[in-house]
């Protein structure tokens, strides 16, 4: 049976620097190389490499990402790639690595021919270039959300989808979780400001989708019943200063300016929701699945959010009583007022696991196989 074979696993991206995907491909490399399988990742490179390789993966450098001319010509480095590696899975996690994927595929004879696997990680446009994440032998959905975006919009059977949400360790996640005394008294000693007051956190880059000013509005509302209340925007700013400046301006014409703080980028977000009341999710579109909110709730810190898209998902297995509508000001503050007073029971997070998305994974990659082999048989 297949389901003993050490198999070969190649995952494609852009590159390596930061983010979601390239969190969850760190996350799967890990995973597969811990359990005896062959997993190799080509991006372009970047600085999660080191991590590829201290995990027992390999990395392959090939500028699939990049969006020139030249990509083509990398289409024959990776087909010869491939059959040098014998490769028997590509997993592409991003659009112009899976076009480049598709094409060396296409050139290589069906029967030696590694199956072919894309993951949906968002909503993404509408047209031909977006089509390649609907090719796959099987389609990865990272939420019930993305799931009927990709029915709606792109030509799949549904027997070819296969909903895979992301999770995050309850090793690293989990209720009761504590900041050290260091670490508090380093905090303390940097933002002074928040010593003894209620911290009303949220994370996310600064941009106007992630909803910031939503955020204050909401804050000047909450302010009024809970004066000690005090607000953390965590993030890195991506939209040269104007954005910003306005956040500044609207801070200024609330009267907010002691009552909130801008802590920019940071490594330990973990940290800084484990000390806060209540997190905000408050993105003005609907998210694929959205990781930070569900690392709140793993950790017991209840969340207030939009009630859309993935995190609407989560909210309404794990707390059902953060979800409020979008753009309602009102009723997210009173929410907050409510938690603040009586904190809402979260429910275990025993559904949204790491562990159980690397195990899934796994399986589909084997189903995926095990269909190949009766095909060809």
């Amino acid at each position: 049976m297949v389901i003993n074979k050490k198999f070969s696993v190649l995952q494609a991206l852009p590159d390596l620097n930061s983010g979601g995907v390239e969190r969850g491909t760190l996350e799967i490399n890990k995973y597969l190389a811990s359990k005896g399988y062959r997993s190799i990742v080509v991006s372009n490179g970047g600085r999660m490499v080191k991590q590829v390789l201290k995990d027992k993966g390999e990395h392959y450098k090939l500028a699939i990402g990049k969006k020139n001319l030249l990509t083509i010509f990398t289409i024959f480095k990776l087909i010869k790639f491939i059959k040098k590696n014998k490769i028997n899975i590509i997993h592409a996690r991003s659009r112009l690595p899976a076009w480049v994927c598709y094409f060396a595929l296409k050139l290589i004879k069906k029967n030696v021919r590694p199956v072919f696997i894309t993951t949906f990680h968002g909503a993404y446009s509408v047209n031909i270039y977006s089509s390649i994440m609907a090719k796959g032998d099987k389609v990865i959905v990272v939420s019930e959300m993305i799931k009927k975006f990709v029915l709606k919009n792109f030509k799949v059977s549904e027997e070819k989808l296969f909903l895979n949400y992301r999770g995050v360790s309850d090793k690293e996640f989990y209720n009761h979780y504590k900041v050290s005394k260091k670490w508090i008294q380093k905090w303390h000693k940097d933002f002074p400001q928040t010593k003894g007051k209620i911290l009303l956190t949220m994370p996310g880059r600064i941009s106007r989708i992630k909803g910031q000013d939503h955020f204050i509005l909401i804050l000047k509302k909450i302010i009024h019943k809970h004066p000690n209340a005090h607000g953390i925007i965590i993030g890195e700013e991506k939209d040269k200063h104007k954005y910003m400046n306005e956040l500044k301006s609207l801070i200024k014409e609330l009267g907010l300016k002691e009552n909130l703080t801008f802590v920019g980028h940071r490594k330990d977000i973990k940290k800084i929701m484990s000390i806060s009341k209540i997190v905000f999710s408050l993105t003005k579109i609907p998210e694929a699945f959205g990781r930070v909110s569900l690392e709140s709730l793993s950790l017991g810190i209840p969340v207030i959010a939009y009630a859309h898209g993935g995190v609407k998902e989560q909210l309404i297995k794990l707390q059902p009583e953060g979800l409020v509508g979008v753009k309602n000001f009102t009723q997210a503050a009173n929410e907050a007022q409510k938690m603040l007073i009586t904190p809402p029971k979260i429910k275990k997070n025993n559904f949204f696991t790491l562990e159980k998305m690397l195990q899934n994974t796994l399986s589909i990659y084997k189903k995926t196989i095990e269909e190949k082999e009766v095909k060809n048989s």
